[in-house]
């Protein structure tokens, strides 16, 4: 840790950029608002899964080329990652982008439960249709400035796939992506206003496939051997070590394939799971014990076990260097306020909490994480290790809402999200503007970052040779090409 936390900031002591710039790049974002919105909305309608963003993807692309951005699509080996920058030389800024949906949490932009009737069951439960676009959106505030020659540098937009479980930006990383980058913005949809150092939790995802013989249940049990039994010891075998993992241990998992009929013995089957920890190194050691509950159900079913890895996320390096700057632009950007309408539908959605959820006036306040550990894991994580990196958190959904529900996509396809994701995106376009006209801010971030380390290197939470897990998302069986 940093012995003291301003010294960085006193070595990047410098008269701040003059009002105009600001003003100016806060006007570019404003301006792109209507048109910013209309692309979350069809985002929000693509709902589309980790890897597979294929409309989302090329709408975030089409409309930065547009701008004069240029544009590489399907870099690092992720035919939905995308690459667009304007300008030239140094600082070169990256501003992060998402834009994957969860499944099973379809819903309709309403205060009660209402799936949508058409679309892929999909929903944007973490905000990814706003995340991309309020990022894209301040990168094409940025190139006013460039154009008009009051901003010198490169501006980076990162479109980064499949955020939710597949750690598109670890792959991206690997591939030398975020080399020359100088330092790297990001935010994410929440349901407050927060910025400072925060760090989150590192991961491993996989999933275990287990193949087993298909019999008759009743006729001829004897000859089957059920995939779906060594996937449920698998479970009942986690489940028991959760008692004796450290403190802070978070292990999840589902069961993505497990049978069609009662009556058959199921001869597949396939469970999703995490594995996570506020230390990465932490996580490497409790991977292989996981890995172990799987090899014991496969051998008490006398099945074949099957381990799909998935990669992994690192923790998040905290910066607080660049993290006050990011608070101080929150704080002076941030005019939230919800009209009567607004009211009324925050009303009756905290009704579906089943608790007292805060007052919708929080809004207007910005809260401090620093020196937190937040309970989610990101691939923003792998980017900080290699880049000094900031966050925040805009409110985008009715204050109490919690991530990854049906709430959170409803609030999503209301102007409360729309209001949200404009904060951001001026956010984020002051915040580079900052850096951009501010030498010694990025030295300083660079020389915490270095102190942050302190000689560890990246190491990545993937097998060598490892490559993404486009198929991720798709069904069992449909993964084996049956």
């Amino acid at each position: 840790m940093i012995c003291c936390p301003l010294l960085w900031l006193c070595m990047a002591a410098e008269p701040t950029p003059p009002p105009p710039l600001k003003a100016m790049a806060v006007k570019g974002a404003v301006d792109r608002l209507d048109a910013a919105w209309a692309m979350a909305g069809k985002i929000w309608e693509f709902a589309e899964p980790g890897y597979l963003e294929k409309e989302s993807s090329k709408l975030l692309a089409n409309a930065l080329e547009k701008e004069g951005f240029r544009v590489k699509r399907g870099v690092a080996g992720i035919p939905t990652a995308v690459v667009a920058e304007v300008g030239s030389g140094k600082p070169v800024i990256a501003i992060l982008g998402e834009y994957d949906a969860l499944p099973e949490l379809s819903q309709e932009a309403e205060p009660f439960r209402k799936p949508r009737q058409s679309g892929n069951g999909y929903g944007q439960a973490c905000g990814h249709h706003l995340f991309g676009v309020a990022s894209a959106t301040a990168a094409m505030a940025l190139n006013d400035l460039i154009r008009a020659g009051q901003l010198k540098g490169t501006v980076r937009f990162y479109g980064c796939p499949a955020e939710e479980g597949g750690a598109a930006k670890a792959f991206m990383v690997r591939e030398g992506l975020f080399n020359d980058v100088d330092a790297a913005l990001h935010w994410h949809p929440g349901s407050r206003n927060a910025a400072g150092d925060a760090s989150c939790l590192a991961r491993i995802a996989v999933k275990f496939r287990f193949h087993g013989k298909a019999a008759h249940a009743a006729g001829s049990p004897e000859k089957g051997r059920s995939a779906l039994d060594a996937l449920l010891l698998t479970i009942h075998a986690v489940e028991l070590m959760r008692e004796h993992t450290p403190d802070g241990t978070r292990l999840h998992h589902t069961i993505t394939a497990g049978g069609g009929a009662a009556n058959v013995v199921p001869e597949f089957s396939e469970g999703f799971f995490y594995v996570r920890h506020p230390k990465a190194e932490v996580v490497s050691q409790l991977w292989p014990r996981l890995r172990k509950c799987a090899e014991a159900g496969a051998l008490a079913t006398e099945t074949r076990l099957e381990v799909v890895s998935l990669g992994g996320t690192l923790e998040i390096l905290p910066n607080d260097t660049l993290g006050r700057i990011t608070s101080e632009n929150l704080k002076a950007q941030n005019d939230l306020a919800y009209d009567a309408a607004e009211e009324a539908f925050a009303v009756r959605l905290r009704e579906t909490f089943g608790e007292k959820a805060p007052p919708t006036e929080s809004i207007r306040e910005v809260a401090n994480q620093s020196g937190k550990v937040t309970n989610g894991s990101t691939d923003v994580g792998d980017v900080s290790w290699v880049v000094p990196t900031t966050g925040f958190y805009a409110a985008t959904w009715v204050p109490g809402t919690p991530g990854h529900s049906w709430q959170a996509v409803a609030c999503g396809g209301t102007t409360i999200a729309k209001k949200g994701m404009g904060l951001a995106s001026r956010v984020l376009a002051c915040t580079a503007v900052d850096l951009m006209t501010n030498s010694k801010l990025i030295e300083a971030a660079k020389g915490e970052q270095a102190h942050r380390k302190d000689g560890k290197p990246y190491q990545p939470l993937m097998e060598k040779g490892q490559m993404p897990p486009l198929d991720y998302r798709l069904a069992g069986r449909r993964t084996l090409g049956e």
